[in-house]
């Protein structure tokens, strides 16, 4: 939602829920140097995803591709996620 990759978007590859951070393929990425291994392979630049808090990504409805938040629906004893934008079923 902020910063340098606002209103990007991408699968979540990884969630860690004790520090409330996620990373995301494509967004927040990150340089890290490689050292050669070995005599043929070469060293290099590598892009990798960085983490970064949970509160700062939205959940994209997939009915209407909008960024959305997320609302409760109790049918019966079984509960489901909704789209606040077009009250669709997530």
């Amino acid at each position: 939602m902020t910063g340098t990759d606002k209103g990007k978007q991408g699968k979540v590859i990884f969630v860690s829920r004790d520090l409330e951070k996620i990373a995301v393929e494509g967004v927040q990425l990150k340089k890290k140097h490689m050292k050669p291994r070995g005599q043929r392979k070469k060293g290099e630049v590598v892009k990798i995803p960085g983490s970064f808090p949970v509160a700062r990504a939205m959940l994209v409805c997939p009915q209407c591709g909008k960024p959305t938040r997320i609302g409760l629906r109790a049918q019966g004893n079984k509960k489901e996620r909704v789209c606040k934008k077009c009250n669709a079923a997530i």
